[in-house]
């Protein structure tokens, strides 16, 4: 039986196993809240597999992991039709993309085709398969990774598949007085956490977060800042559609976990960052987190 909490709480609780990483779990919660997915993008053991199982407890969801290589089959993410010799017809298995939180580790080590396998699931919440399409849990949510320092082997995601992610953050080195606690012990294990919510509880929660108040002053942030980025020319790709809606129901769920029913310039600093750095493609030397901060600056004269 789970308790009534608020966001705040589940997110005080996931602290304790990831320790002095507010600001990144707060991230990871509003894109769930805001119905997309995450790409943490960061070096092997600070903590990635730790906040998705931790995450996945405390939601009450079903958890499964899919450690991607180059030889995995796009079945062997979404499952097969096998032949059953009782029934003397092909049934169904589901795969790991059939569970609430879904870990999909090192996903650029997988081949373009099985990545591709994921963009209808993160899209529309269902898979099809065998000319029929099957709905997934709601809530679905994947939390991908990757390690930004390898090249060998590995296949980058293209622009489409990126697009799907709401935002992409790094979790980065523990501060040195979390290391001093992780020495001593008092973190706690992602397996020890209780539920504190259920599935009906979190739909409530994001259809709560749909209804935060956009005032036309921060709808037009949003516009101008959308418009320059098809406009600039150091960048080859500007903020598409789907990306302003991301930003939008983004900032909208970093407000609702400050107990807020609208929007402030402040949610929009906290979130544009996370949200846009993968979508903008600049010309030149410029990476997409640097031309996210120019224009931010630029156009509403605050940077990140």
């Amino acid at each position: 039986m789970t308790q009534s909490v608020t966001p705040g709480a589940l997110l005080d609780a996931l602290g304790t196993v990831l320790l002095d990483k507010e600001r990144a779990l707060r991230l990871v919660l509003s894109g769930f809240l805001a119905g997309g997915h995450v790409l943490v993008e960061d070096v092997p053991g600070v903590g990635k597999t730790t906040l998705a199982l931790g995450l996945a407890r405390l939601l009450g969801l079903d958890f499964a992991r899919v450690q991607m290589t180059a030889d995995l089959l796009p079945g062997d993410i979404l499952g097969s039709s096998l032949y059953d010799p009782q029934k003397q017809c092909f049934v169904f298995h589901p795969g790991p993309i059939f569970h609430g939180v879904l870990l999909i580790d090192e996903i650029n080590r997988a081949s373009p085709r099985s990545q591709s396998a994921l963009l209808e699931a993160m899209a529309e919440g269902q898979v099809s398969t065998d000319g029929q399409s099957l709905a997934l849990p709601d809530p679905f949510f994947v939390i991908a990774t990757q390690n930004p320092q390898e090249h060998a082997g590995v296949f980058p995601l293209p622009e489409s598949q990126l697009d799907r992610f709401t935002l992409r953050l790094s979790l980065g080195y523990p501060s040195p007085e979390a290391e001093r606690s992780l020495l001593a012990g008092v973190n706690r294990r992602p397996d020890a956490l209780q539920a504190l919510t259920d599935a009906a509880s979190l739909r409530n929660w994001r259809s709560a977060v749909a209804t935060v108040f956009l005032s036309l002053e921060i709808q037009d942030m949003l516009l101008s800042l959308t418009r320059r980025s098809r406009e600039d020319a150091r960048i080859r790709i500007g903020l598409s559609p789907r990306g302003l809606l991301a930003l939008k129901a983004t900032a909208q769920a970093w407000a609702f976990l400050d107990g807020r029913t609208f929007v402030t310039p402040e949610d929009l600093r906290a979130v544009t960052g996370p949200v846009l750095g993968h979508r903008l493609l600049a010309t030149a030397s410029l990476t997409g987190n640097d031309i996210t901060a120019l224009l931010m600056q630029e156009v509403w004269g605050f940077g990140p």
